[in-house]
């Protein structure tokens, strides 16, 4: 997750708390004196990137090809596959929820611990799951069963804090620096996975006791990464929702940056800096979600493009290993080259996004990423389609979707406003996750019942789909800048 996975455009009301502890909880008088220091907004930064890096490595053991080659070793059912593919998508339905509860805590750092920490100490079950099977305390479909109910329960949790800690990074990140700060953090989280991903594939499929042994280990050095990552979270300026909620103004405002002072590489961005400044309390405007069109068009855009990418997206790798029956070492080293062009072009993407803007973007590279589907119904298994192009399609994926993930979160921030910022994001996940699911179930059923031309129409549909809904970028031309 990926990705795969922003701000607003109002001023900071950030509680101004210390970076060690971070839970240090200051009065509302205190919070409208100096703004953040430039220290602290740099450290916060590089906490967050690191936060990212181990993160990386917890969503490896915890998903992805990994998860679905250790359910493959337990002979799990294709409803089963159907189910980890939907899950995910589906608990974003309670984000709302997340929102809602977190907009009344006092700590961005302590809501996160609650939900994202208890999310993936679970996992630790599902290793001691895996022990039992080895010892012969459980068989496969208990171990599955397990699992299932591992994933919901974790996906849950972290469904419920995901829009708290959008919320939290979006105020720390500078509004002329986002692009190329996401770009940088999802870059390197990108390379991590890509170096990780074969090691991880390695470790598992020749550890001397099998390989849902070698899973098993894999899943608890992530599950312990992933708390080294939340650890990180604690040297970032913590931000009390109540005051975020409460001291507010009708734009982002924050010190210009020199226009000779702009970064020219990726290590230049602490340097350059603008620091959020405290607001006082001012006018207060109507931040109502059902009455911001362009958080409504976003929605429109988001959630019929979330339906058209699921109608197909979920059998790209069937297609690969059934229909094509390529052997998943094969589909591991398609992945890795798209997660390279991926990391790759972020920063680029992020570089573009902060001098044209995210809206030009999102439109260019989703017509590219509209007629992927039909790129798949020219590929074979031949040995050109092995070696060439199916690498470059991949490569081609990769690079594309680095700006989908990256603009479509800048222009969330950019629309948002400030006070209920985190209801507003979880609002859009919440969305993205019933049409994705929508999107899942209407392309399995078109592929299930279309005959032998099946997973054809899947991908032809999806095509049409998506660029349908890129119509709403295109009309509504002052959708964020």
């Amino acid at each position: 997750m990926d990705s795969y996975q922003v701000e607003t455009g109002a001023p900071l009301p950030i509680e101004i708390a210390q970076i060690a502890p971070p839970l240090t909880t200051l009065s509302p008088a205190s919070t409208l004196n100096p703004p953040i220091s430039k220290d602290a907004i740099r450290s916060s930064l590089r906490a967050s990137t690191v936060d990212g890096i181990f993160a990386a490595v917890f969503s490896i053991g915890t998903g992805g090809i990994l998860l679905g080659n250790f359910l493959v070793e337990l002979d799990a059912t294709p409803m089963v596959f159907g189910m980890v593919s939907s899950i995910p998508m589906l608990v974003n339905l309670f984000q709302p929820m997340g929102a809602y509860l977190s907009e009344r805590s006092t700590s961005r750092f302590q809501y996160s611990l609650r939900t994202h920490g208890i999310a993936r100490l679970l996992w630790l079950i599902l290793v001691i799951g895996i022990v039992s099977f080895s010892w012969g305390g459980l068989n496969s479909n208990q171990l599955v069963i397990l699992s299932l109910f591992i994933l919901v329960c974790s996906h849950l949790l972290g469904g419920l804090g995901t829009a708290s800690w959008f919320s939290w990074i979006a105020m720390l990140v500078p509004r002329r620096l986002r692009g190329r700060y996401f770009g940088l953090r999802n870059s390197i989280a990108n390379l991590t996975e890509l170096v990780s991903l074969p090691i991880a594939g390695l470790v598992v499929s020749h550890w001397y006791g099998g390989t849902i042994q070698g899973y098993g280990v894999i899943l608890l050095l992530g599950i312990i990464f992933g708390i080294v990552s939340l650890g990180c979270q604690y040297f970032q300026v913590d931000i009390n929702p109540q005051l975020q909620n409460t001291y507010y103004a009708n734009s982002f405002q924050t010190s210009e940056i020199k226009s000779d002072s702009t970064p020219n590489e990726p290590g230049e961005i602490s340097e350059a800096i603008c620091l959020p400044q405290i607001p006082t309390p001012q006018k207060k405007i109507d931040t109502s979600i059902w009455k911001n069109s362009n958080f409504l068009v976003f929605l429109l855009y988001f959630g019929s493009w979330t339906l058209a990418v699921n109608l197909s997206a979920p059998f790209f790798n069937l297609y690969l290993l059934d229909t094509l029956n390529l052997d998943v070492s094969w589909v591991t080293f398609y992945n890795s080259l798209r997660a390279g062009a991926h990391m790759l072009m972020l920063i680029l993407w992020g570089r573009l996004s902060d001098k044209i803007g995210n809206r030009p973007i999102l439109i260019y590279s989703g017509i590219l990423i509209a007629i992927i589907p039909w790129l798949w119904l020219r590929i074979g298994s031949s040995p050109l389609d092995l070696w060439l192009w199916l690498p470059l399609l991949h490569i081609f994926i990769g690079g594309n979707w680095g700006a989908i993930d990256l603009c479509s979160n800048n222009l969330q921030i950019e629309i948002a406003t400030v006070k209920n910022q985190s209801i507003y994001f979880a609002t859009a996940a919440a969305v993205a996750g019933a049409s994705g699911a929508l999107g899942a179930t209407i392309g399995g059923l078109i592929a299930q019942f279309a005959g032998s031309f099946g997973i054809a129409e899947v991908f032809i549909v999806s095509g049409i789909l998506r660029l349908a809904s890129l119509v709403p970028l295109i009309v509504k031309k002052d959708l964020g800048s």
